[in-house]
């Protein structure tokens, strides 16, 4: 009996703990959520746009490499020793102007000994053509004096011919580079003179998706970008299609004529083009940072004033189309006059409740901060 009363002593005295802990937690929640219910609704901080209608020039874009209009690694045709050099590494070089001169004096004894040996030649060759008109000698002998005279003529001829090959000049206008050959050096066909390209006029070969044909046109205009002038445009024309589509990889060739008349492109260079298309009148654009982009689509928030007078977002799916740097084509889903947010989008969802404020932490530097 006096452990029953004992148990029940005990038991009592948890099931006032558990009670007293459990009346003082539901008071905690009360009040928890009395405070909830009072707050006031959240009011996220946004940056927002005015979208206004503008024109777009839609572009096809493409890569490539720059060529030069003409280019040729000067080498000989002959072997010899250098004996005479005529340029200057980086010097401009006109056309048929000598570079270098290979030493030529067997070939230019040669050439002296055959014009001393033309004159009797020639003399043998006339004297025998009157005496085989009288009969006086033989065909055959008629037909020896010919032959020596016209061998040697062509000797000369020959012998020229191999000394104007020593002289190795340049094929065309342009400008040289660095000089790879040295007086008195042996050098034999294929040896690497110097490097020779007309500059003035550059060439950018790139491939554009069969697709895109009907697009483009001879003489349509183009803009490339290089590296190492990221911000400059280098205008220029297309000057040749490839008529034949390759079959593998449904690609055609384009090149396009690029004016270098600052020097600044170089062949090599990689490059970025711009096939420029028509104009499109009253489109809408928005930054990119304006656009969420997701797996289930694209959208931004538009921001519409409430029956309270309160700021209010609503998601709207885009349409996106061509960008340009930071820049979004947007096709559909934006109006003229809808006011965008551009930042702040994480923490919205459908009618929550923003105010506008003024950031340029979007907004590039002038310059870039020194690390």
């Amino acid at each position: 009996m006096k452990r029953w009363v004992a148990w029940l002593g005990m038991l009592i005295i948890v099931g006032l703990l558990f009670g007293t802990l459990f009346v003082d937690k539901y008071f905690d929640i009360q009040d928890k959520m009395e405070k909830f219910a009072n707050m006031p609704e959240p009011e996220f901080p946004v940056t927002v746009l005015e979208t206004q209608s503008t024109n777009w020039v839609p572009a096809i874009e493409a890569i490539g490499f720059i060529e030069p209009n003409q280019g040729v690694t000067i080498t000989t045709e002959v072997s010899g020793v250098i004996n005479k050099i005529d340029f200057e590494s980086g010097s401009t070089i006109k056309k048929d102007q000598p570079l270098v001169n290979l030493d030529s004096d067997v070939e230019i004894a040669n050439l002296k000994s055959a014009e001393a040996r033309l004159p009797a030649a020639k003399a043998k060759y006339a004297r025998y053509q009157g005496l085989y008109k009288k009969g006086s000698i033989s065909k055959e002998a008629y037909d020896d004096a010919e032959a020596s005279y016209f061998s040697l003529s062509a000797d000369i001829e020959s012998l020229k011919a191999t000394i104007d090959r020593r002289t190795i000049k340049a094929p065309f206008d342009g400008v040289v580079g660095l000089r790879n050959v040295f007086l008195g050096q042996y050098i034999q066909p294929s040896d690497d003179i110097v490097r020779l390209e007309d500059t003035t006029l550059m060439k950018l070969r790139f491939t554009v998706p069969q697709t895109d044909i009907s697009d483009i046109h001879l003489g349509q205009d183009v803009e490339i970008f290089v590296d190492a002038y990221p911000e400059t445009p280098f205008s220029g024309k297309i000057s040749a299609i490839e008529p034949a589509v390759n079959f593998q990889s449904g690609l055609v060739q384009v090149q396009a004529d690029i004016p270098n008349n600052e020097g600044q492109l170089r062949s090599g260079m990689f490059a970025r083009a711009h096939i420029i298309l028509p104009t499109l009148e009253n489109q809408i654009t928005l930054p990119q940072t304006a656009i969420t982009f997701t797996l289930y689509g694209d959208n931004v928030y538009l921001i519409n004033k409430d029956d309270k007078g309160d700021l209010r977002v609503r998601q709207s799916v885009v349409k996106t189309g061509e960008r340009k740097g930071d820049i979004v084509h947007v096709l559909d889903g934006v109006k003229a006059g809808d006011t965008v947010v551009t930042s702040g989008q994480v923490r919205l969802s459908n009618d929550a409740k923003v105010h506008i404020v003024e950031s340029d932490a979007l907004e590039a530097p002038a310059e870039t901060p020194m690390l």
